[in-house]
Formats: structure tokens, C-alpha cells, sequence
């Protein structure tokens, strides 16, 4: 301090003639990560349950015997209201341990499907518990390794629940341990099962995590720093791309839109490269980190709240790539994840601007809260650079998605059937719903004419769902593509199947099955 100026010991500081007291610095509180709880679940196939399971859960068919373990006659049971109907489930306290009758309908009727949700219904009705054991992985009539894949999904995602910030941490998850019960000769095929669904389970609870976090503790830097956390155990290559390599790129969709955040944007690009690839396979996540909607803000509603979910592509595209080493995919999988806030200020992307793509189309902007396609574009254009054998993008694009179909479909398009299969069939394996729209060029692309530009962003009221994927699809080239528009069900409202209140995930386990099963397109 310069000699004549006052000083003070209570840690006040003098500038000129004013006064600047020190405050001390205030940390964000941390946050409690769900998903690792999960996780960390220890998950085993065994002959009988263990002594340490305190809920065991019994599967019960509409006709035919009933487990002798329950102490409890098929009168006893439906006087209880309990008809062994599909999600049915009647808690049976027995001492120290719980029995749980879990319905899973008419006897051989019941599939893999039908065994997630059962297996979902029992991880619910037994969610006070921290080990669990059951036998719906000893099904006759389906088979053990997909059994033990769906049992282990349905208890682990339908016991996830978000902490967050929360300071009863007891809100969580207390499942610790998880007993698949199976004859000796599916045993082996069981716990290869289930060790391939807590893989997957743990994916699909890490995008819920990422996109269940409020916004303030995770922009585009914070994401990009756990991709780069994640790569060396998942055997991912990780390249992140600041705003200055954006622009150098060419990216003039993601620079424009990160113009009014005072985050800057982040670009990562994520490389999965096994021995002998059978293929190529490119994913392209939309990573609007938070959407105000620019200059053309949102409503301040409900639904401007779950705008920290815009993410959700994203997350699910990293959370897939987490897990391909772990389940041995044989394809090569790259991935582009295309991050960034979409804010108003002085400096943000106005109505009439014109940008440059990467690919060098030009878009005039008519509507800034149509954002999403520009990222994408960015990331799009770089994907079909790669020359890989098919490209999908996932993204909460469009609220025609989800007018269009509801909260629980997603919109599927595509220029290449064979790929659009492929998602299809990838879609029915997991049981995460999809529509086909129609990519109907022919009539629709003259809605995003311009007068000013190669193209406009948006098309107009009608076919939204269909116009904003007309527009992504003028950036792959001849390359086969198809979009993911998760919009309706990147959210529930509570508690439901597999999926609890808050983010789903909704899309990481299609991205998962697409990757491990891809096939090139003759």
C-alpha cells in the first residue's frame, strides 16, 4: 500500500477517498451426484438370496402356482387386491425382511419388456431398502442374458432419484445391492446380463443427472470438463474447441448463438475406436446448456424452467459414449457435442442476422429461439466432413415434437430407411418410443426460403417437427442421417416406470443399442 493511505486491519481496503470492504468469497454448495450412488450398486446373479437382503421380490403370474416364500395362498393374495397383473406388486412384511409379490401377468405371455416394468414396480415398492434380491431373472420362457439385462435396468433406473442440492440427502437412493436369483444353469448368462443392464443403467442415470443439474453448475465448460474426466476409463479420445477455434472453424451457427452469454461456448468432440471397427457411426448432441430463447425470449412459465434440460442431447450422446468400452461395442463411434447458453443482451444474435455455416450455407435468422438447428448444423456439417457410414443427431428440437406426439414419443426422420430401422428396431429393444415423420422435402423445404440467405431458420406455424429436420438435413450431405427430436419426453412429472420425476434420459439407451448393433447401409 502507497505510503500516507490509510490501512485497516479488519481487512478493509482504501481506493482514493473510497472504502471497499473484503467480503469473504462464497462457494456453491456441493452437489450430490446421484448417479455415481447408482452406480455403485454392487449387482450379482446368485442361487438363492443372500442373508443380506432385507426386500425380496417374487414374481407372481395371473394362473399357476404360487411362490411358497410369499406364506401366502392365491385367495389370501387377491383378497389383498393383488391379481399378479402386470406392475402389480403386494408388500408382505415378514420379520425383518419384506416379501414382494410382483405381478407379471399371464404365464408365458410375460417378455423382456414386460419384465423392465416389473422389475421397475419392485425397486419402487421396495425403495426404503438398501439390498434387494429377486427371482423375475428366472422366467421361463425368456431368455436368461436379456432377462438379467432388463431386470437390472428396471430396479436400478426406477430407484435413481435426484439430491441435487438438496441438504436430506436421505431423499436419494439407499440401494446398495442387487440379487438376481436364477437356476444354476442361467446363472452365468444372468450375471452377464445384468452386468451389461447396470452398465447401461448407469448411462441412462448419468444423462438424468446432467440434465436434472441447475444451470448455474453446468455450462458448456463444466461439461466439456467432464468429458475430459470421463475419457480415459471409457477409452474416449476427448477434443475440446473454445469460441476462437469455433470461429476459426467456421462455426458461425455456434458462435452466433453463444453471442449474447457471458459463458462461452464449448465444442467437444469425442473419438471411440475399437480394433477392427465394423463401422462408423457419428452422433451429434444438441448442448444448449440453458434457453431463454435470445432476443426471442421464452415465456416465464413452467416450461422456461425445464430449459436447463435443452441440454439433453448432449448428455445422452456422452452418456452413451461412456459406456460403449465397457459393453465391447465393435463400431467406431464418434461424437460431437455442441454446447452453448442461448441468452439475451446487448450483444446477442438478432432477428434478420445472417450466418455462416460451417458448411458455408448461409442462414438468415428469423427467430432466435429456433437455436437448436444451428448448433447442430455446426456439428452436422463436421460429422458428414468425417466420411463416416451414418450420422444421428438427438435434441430437444421442436415444441411441434411434442404437440405432435405428446410427452412420451419422440419424433423420428431420416433421409436413409435402413438407418431409420435400425433406430426403429433400437427403440422397440429398449422401450423408448418413436414416431416416423416424414422428411417430405418436396413440399416443405420452400418454407425456409429467404430472401437474403441461402435459408431461414424456422419455417413457419405448421410442420415444425418436420421443417426444423428438412433444415438439419441440408448439412449432411449425401451422407445417411437421422434426427432425434426428444423434446416431449426429455421430462416427467413424476414418478413412472423406469423413469423418475425430473430428467429421463430418454434417448441414451437407443443411442446405446444403435452403437453396439450398428450396421453400415449397403
Amino acid at each position: 500500500m502507497l505510503s500516507g493511505w490509510p490501512s485497516s486491519s479488519n481487512g478493509d481496503k482504501y481506493v482514493g477517498a473510497l472504502r471497499i470492504r473484503s467480503v469473504p468469497s462464497v462457494r456453491l454448495p456441493v452437489m450430490n451426484d446421484a448417479s455415481e450412488t447408482l452406480s455403485a450398486v454392487a449387482v450379482s446373479a446368485v442361487r438363492a438370496a443372500p442373508k443380506a437382503a432385507t426386500a425380496i421380490g417374487l414374481a407372481v403370474a395371473t394362473k399357476g402356482a404360487v411362490p411358497r416364500q410369499l406364506g401366502l395362498s392365491r385367495s389370501a393374495l387377491e383378497s389383498n387386491g393383488f391379481e399378479g397383473k402386470p406392475g402389480q406388486t403386494l408388500t408382505i412384511p415378514t420379520g425383518d425382511t419384506l416379501t414382494v409379490a410382483i405381478g407379471v401377468g399371464d404365464p408365458g405371455s410375460i417378455d423382456v419388456k414386460g419384465l423392465r416394468s416389473a422389475a421397475a414396480a419392485f425397486g419402487r415398492a421396495s425403495a426404503k431398502h438398501a439390498h434387494l434380491a429377486t427371482n423375475l431373472a428366472d422366467i421361463d420362457g425368456v431368455d436368461p442374458r436379456a432377462a438379467g439385462v432388463a431386470v437390472a435396468e428396471g430396479v436400478l433406473l426406477a430407484s435413481y432419484r435426484y439430491v441435487g442440492l438438496k441438504n436430506d440427502t436421505a431423499a436419494g437412493s439407499k440401494l446398495e445391492s442387487l440379487a438376481l436369483m436364477a437356476s444354476a444353469k442361467g446363472l452365468k448368462n444372468v450375471q452377464q446380463g445384468a452386468d451389461r443392464g447396470a452398465v447401461i443403467a448407469g448411462a441412462a442415470a448419468m444423462a438424468r443427472e446432467l440434465a436434472n443439474t441447475p444451470p448455474t453448475y453446468l455450462n458448456a465448460k463444466d461439461i466439456a470438463a467432464k468429458a475430459v474426466e470421463l475419457g480415459p476409463a471409457a477409452g474416449l479420445e476427448v477434443e475440446v474447441f473454445n469460441h476462437d477455434q469455433l470461429e476459426q472453424m467456421g462455426c458461425g451457427g455456434m458462435v452466433g448463438v453463444n453471442r449474447g452469454s457471458a459463458e462461452p461456448p464449448r465444442m467437444v468432440k469425442l473419438t471411440f475406436s475399437p480394433r477392427s471397427p465394423k463401422g462408423h457411426l457419428v452422433l451429434v448432441g444438441k448442448g444448449v446448456m440453458y434457453d431463454s430463447g435470445g432476443i426471442s425470449l421464452k415465456p416465464s412459465n413452467p416450461s422456461h424452467v425445464a430449459m436447463k434440460m435443452d441440454m439433453t442431447g448432449a448428455a445422452a450422446v456422452l452418456s452413451a459414449m461412456s459406456a460403449l468400452k465397457a459393453l465391447k461395442c465393435k463400431s467406431k463411434v464418434t461424437a460431437y457435442l455442441m454446447c452453448t447458453d442461448n441468452m439475451p443482451s446487448g450483444s446477442a444474435l438478432k432477428l434478420g442476422d445472417v450466418l455462416t455455416m460451417r458448411n458455408g450455407k448461409t442462414v438468415e435468422i428469423h427467430n432466435t429461439d429456433a437455436e437448436g438447428r444451428l448448433v447442430l448444423a455446426d456439428g452436422l456439417s463436421l460429422a458428414a466432413e468425417d466420411s463416416p457410414d451414418a450420422i444421428v443427431d438427438i435434441a430437444t428440437l421442436t415444441g411441434a415434437a411434442l404437440a405432435a406426439l405428446g410427452p412420451e414419443i419422440a419424433t423420428l426422420l431420416g433421409n436413409d430407411q435402413p438407418l431409420v430401422d435400425q433406430l426403429k428396431a433400437s427403440s422397440q429393444a429398449v422401450d423408448e418410443p418413436v414416431w416416423q415423420l416424414p422428411l417430405d422435402s418436396g413440399r416443405y423445404r420452400k418454407l425456409l426460403d429467404s430472401v437474403v440467405a441461402d435459408m431461414r431458420n424456422i419455417g413457419g406455424p405448421y410442420a415444425g417437427a418436420i421443417t426444423a429436420a428438412i433444415f438439419l438435413s441440408e448439412f449432411v450431405g449425401d451422407v445417411p442421417w437421422a434426427h432425434l427430436d426428444i423434446a416431449g419426453p426429455m421430462v416427467v412429472d413424476g414418478d413412472d416406470g423406469i423413469y423418475s420425476k425430473g430428467a429421463t434420459g430418454f434417448g441414451t439407451r437407443i443411442l446405446i443399442d444403435l452403437a453396439c448393433g450398428f450396421k453400415a447401409s449397403d
